[in-house]
């Protein structure tokens, strides 16, 4: 259905690592590629997209350079993030171009998918990184248990 492309997947792979680092630890493209076997100018340049106009990561460069994560990821989004790694998104190319499709005018299903366009946005919106990426304790709560003692 909607799927996840190699690019995201490598984005979220980084930005889990380094969560888990010391907080202003540096972490190279290198080390992430290497940790994960994912291609590196791949892991690169979603990194450095990360990084662009301070969107999410903060890069230092020289030869001890390396990424760093500047925002709280309880406040950016999935979405947030499908933006910076693939740009404006939208389940049909006619939600998000000026100029509509050969058969606009007569499509019987732009409606219906703009409503479902917004739904899926406002979910991505909704989901932060810090939630899909920290892991939860998903033990279950032990339950009181009353012993009665009869004698």
């Amino acid at each position: 259905m909607n799927k996840i492309n190699r690019k995201l997947e490598y984005a979220l792979m980084a930005l889990k690592y380094m969560s888990q680092k010391i907080p202003g630890e540096l972490t190279s493209a290198k080390e992430v590629s290497d940790a994960f076997h994912t291609p590196f100018d791949a892991t690169a340049r979603v990194m450095q997209q990360m990084a662009q106009k301070g969107a999410i990561l903060r890069a230092e460069y020289g030869a001890n350079g390396g990424y760093q994560i500047t925002k709280d990821l309880a406040k950016v989004s999935l979405h947030d993030l499908v933006e910076v790694i693939e740009g404006p998104t939208a389940l049909m190319k006619c939600m998000n171009s000026e100029a509509p499709c050969d058969i606009h005018s007569t499509c019987n299903i732009v409606s219906p998918l703009k409503n479902l366009n917004h739904k899926l946005t406002e979910f991505y919106k909704s989901v932060s990184l810090k939630d899909l990426l920290v892991e939860k304790n998903t033990a279950m709560p032990m339950k009181k248990t009353e012993v009665v003692v009869h004698g």
